[in-house]
């Protein structure tokens, strides 16, 4: 993996991003230890099992976080966007424990990858990282929950829908290039099934289909 020095237009850029979540002390440190890397859309950041040696902080774009049952099939668990980074990632790192988690970026992405044995000493000497950490638990956590809630109690239609929404909201665009493939994988279902559904919300005015795209025209 390849990194970008920083130089006085990282510190700005970092500043511009992150100085309504921390203390210009920390962002100096972010500068002096982290690493910025660049991945293009669909690209792998991190795969199940790897040695977690860095934690990301999104800067630019999103990530998509992806879990993985004893069978291999993979299913989505939440998106980072901007300043967000992942609680499993935090866990696996303190715990000193590989990947539980596979992450693709869902959009061209810029992350900053912060050094492992930083994370406690900046629990313990800044107190907007403290609160950064453990509001990235409780926010991930939720998500979590809201996933497991969404499998258990809502009909696949429902999921696709909710499913379509996040895409619009992170892709801040009502013209997404998804296959039913695609769908089907993230939500652990067949192809056969998304296309069914599919079908039905063309039918619904909610969506229009083209060739390995979905235009959507009411969420």
């Amino acid at each position: 993996m390849s990194f970008i020095p920083f130089d006085s237009k990282c510190f700005k850029k970092l500043k511009e991003k992150f100085q309504y979540l921390f203390d210009e002390e920390l962002i100096n440190e972010f500068c002096q230890f982290g690493q910025l890397k660049d991945f293009e859309s669909d690209e792998l950041l991190i795969d199940i099992g790897d040695q977690i040696t860095h934690m990301p902080l999104v800067l630019n774009g999103s990530i998509k976080i992806m879990t993985e049952d004893d069978d291999e099939n993979e299913l989505l668990l939440y998106y980072l966007e901007l300043g967000d980074t992942c609680a499993v990632t935090m866990s696996c790192c303190t715990k000193k424990t590989k990947s539980t988690i596979r992450a693709f970026a869902e959009t061209d992405t810029e992350i900053l990858f912060v050094p492992v044995d930083k994370m406690d000493e900046w629990m313990v000497k800044y107190k907007s990282w403290r609160t950064y950490v453990l509001d990235s638990y409780n926010e991930r956590l939720n998500e979590m929950l809201a996933a497991l809630d969404n499998i258990v109690f809502h009909s696949m239609e429902e999921r696709i829908k909710k499913y379509v929404e996040d895409k619009v909201w992170v892709a801040k665009s009502k013209m997404l290039k998804i296959s039913h493939a695609d769908i089907a994988n993230d939500l652990h279902t067949s192809r056969v099934v998304v296309s069914r559904i599919m079908k039905k919300l063309e039918q619904e005015g909610i969506i229009k289909q083209h060739r390995g795209a979905l235009q959507i025209l009411n969420v």
